[in-house]
C-alpha cells in the first residue's frame, strides 16, 4: 500500500471489533519504531460493537432507545455521532449497509476481494468484506484509495487496478442507467421507507440518471440462501475457538470440560448459527440444503449479470424499516434476519453496494437507499452517492 496510508496520519478512524487487527496494516508506510509510535498516538482506534454483545448495546444517536443496526453498528454510530469522520466495519450480509441506513451515514460494502481481509475474524469466508463508513462520498473515496488493492497476506484479495475514486465526484450523472426491481419493494416495506426511496430515485433522475424497471427473479430467495451458506461457513470458521487452537481458554479439570466451558461463552445467537451451520453440513443434509443453496446463489449472481447488461446500478431500499427499539427483535430471530432482505444478495453475488441517506421518517429516524454496482465498480457507486448527498443533505442527530 505504500506511503499513501499517511494521508490519514492524525485522523481519528474507528475500527469495528472484528477488524481490530486490520488497523495494524494502516501503518505499513511507517518505517521506524519512532514513526510508528507517533502514528499510534495520533490515530485514534475506537473498538466498537453493537447489541447484544458482551460490552452492552450500542445506542442509535438519533434515538437512544433504538438500535443502530449491526453487526457493525458501533462503527456507524461513531461517524453519525461525530466522534470520528471515518470508520471501518465488516459485513457478511449487510452489517455495514444496514447500520449506515439506520444511523444516517454512508456505508460501502466493496466488491469481494477489493479490500484485504487480513486481520478480520472470519465468519463467512466467501461473504465477509471490510468496508468504510463516512459522512460524505468524498471522504469515503479518499479512504477507499487507501483500503483497496492487492494484499499478499490475503489470498482472496484481487490484483485489480485501483482507480482515483475522487476523479468523477462532480454531481453529474448524465448517461448513468439505474435499474429498479419494483417487485421487491412491496409488502413488508414501511410506507415512509418506500416514500423516501422514491424521493431518492427522483433525485438520481434530477442529477441526470435515467431509470427503468428490471427483474431480479431469484433475489427474493437471498435470505434463506444467505443464512444457509453463512451459517455453514460460520460453523467451520468458529470451530477453531476451542481453547486450544485459537482464542481464550476457560480453565477446567479436564480437556472435555475445558472445551465445553470455553465454547459455552459464545452468545445465544452465535450458538444458534453454529448449530444451524453444523446441521446443514452434516451427512444426509448437505445436498438437500447447502448444495442447493449454492446453486441458487449462482442464479442470483446470474440475475445481476443480466441486469447489468442494460443498467449500471440497481437501486433498492437499504432496509425495510427504520431503526427498531433496543431488544425488540432479540426474541424473534427470523424478524431480525429479515432486516437483511435487501442487502444479502450483494454479498452472495460478491458485488459492491453502498447505502446513501435519503432523509428521515416519522420520529426523525434516518432512511437509506442502496445502490449495487458491477464488480470492482465502486467508482460509479461513489459518483452516484456524491450526487445524491448534495441534493439530499442529511442533518446531524
Amino acid at each position: 500500500m505504500g506511503n499513501r496510508n499517511l494521508i490519514f496520519l492524525g485522523v481519528a478512524v474507528a475500527v469495528g471489533l472484528v477488524a481490530v487487527v486490520l488497523a495494524n496494516s494502516y501503518f505499513s508506510g511507517v518505517e521506524t519504531r519512532q514513526e510508528r509510535a507517533a502514528a499510534e498516538q495520533q490515530l485514534a482506534r475506537i473498538v466498537v460493537a453493537t447489541q447484544p454483545l458482551a460490552f452492552g448495546p450500542t445506542r442509535n444517536p438519533w434515538d437512544e432507545s433504538r438500535a443502530p443496526g449491526g453487526s457493525s453498528g458501533g462503527s456507524a454510530v461513531a461517524v453519525a455521532a461525530r466522534m470520528v469522520p471515518l470508520s471501518l466495519g465488516s459485513e457478511t450480509g449487510g452489517s455495514i449497509r444496514q447500520p449506515s441506513a439506520l444511523c444516517g451515514v454512508l456505508g460501502l460494502k466493496p466488491t469481494y476481494g477489493r479490500v484485504s481481509r487480513f486481520g478480520l475474524i472470519a465468519f463467512g469466508s466467501s461473504l465477509d468484506q471490510i468496508g468504510p463508513f463516512a459522512r460524505s462520498a468524498r471522504d469515503m473515496a479518499v479512504l477507499m484509495r487507501v483500503l483497496a488493492g492487492r494484499d499478499a497476506r490475503d489470498s482472496t484479495s484481487a490484483d485489480a487496478e485501483v482507480p482515483d475514486y475522487e476523479r468523477r465526484l462532480d454531481g453529474d450523472l448524465s448517461g448513468l442507467r439505474v435499474g429498479i426491481p419494483r417487485a421487491l419493494v412491496g409488502d413488508g416495506v414501511q410506507a415512509d421507507v418506500r416514500d423516501a426511496f422514491e424521493r431518492g430515485i427522483k433525485e438520481l433522475e434530477a442529477a441526470g440518471a435515467t431509470t427503468r424497471e428490471i427483474d431480479l427473479p431469484h433475489a427474493s430467495l437471498a435470505i434463506p440462501v444467505y443464512y444457509l451458506v453463512a451459517n455453514a461457513e460460520a460453523s467451520s470458521n468458529l470451530a477453531r475457538f476451542d481453547g486450544v487452537r485459537y482464542g481464550t481458554r476457560v480453565d477446567a479439570p479436564s480437556v472435555i470440560e475445558m472445551y465445553y466451558r470455553t465454547r459455552a461463552r459464545f452468545g445465544a445467537e452465535v450458538k444458534r448459527r453454529i448449530m444451524i451451520g453444523t446441521f446443514v453440513l452434516s451427512a444426509g443434509y448437505y445436498e438437500a440444503y447447502y448444495l442447493k443453496a449454492q446453486k441458487v446463489r449462482a442464479l442470483i449472481r446470474q440475475d445481476y449479470d443480466r441486469a447489468f447488461a442494460d443498467v449500471d446500478l440497481v437501486a433498492l431500499p437499504t432496509t425495510p424499516t427504520t431503526a427498531f427499539t433496543l431488544g425488540e427483535r432479540l426474541d424473534d430471530p427470523l424478524q431480525m434476519y429479515l432486516s437483511d432482505v435487501f442487502t444479502a444478495a450483494a454479498n452472495l453475488a460478491g458485488l459492491p453496494a453502498i447505502s446513501v441517506p435519503v432523509g428521515v421518517g416519522p420520529g426523525r429516524l434516518p432512511i437509506g437507499l442502496q445502490l449495487t454496482g458491477r464488480a470492482f465498480d465502486e467508482e460509479t457507486l461513489l459518483r452516484a452517492a456524491h450526487a445524491m448527498e448534495s441534493r439530499l443533505p442529511m442533518p446531524a442527530p
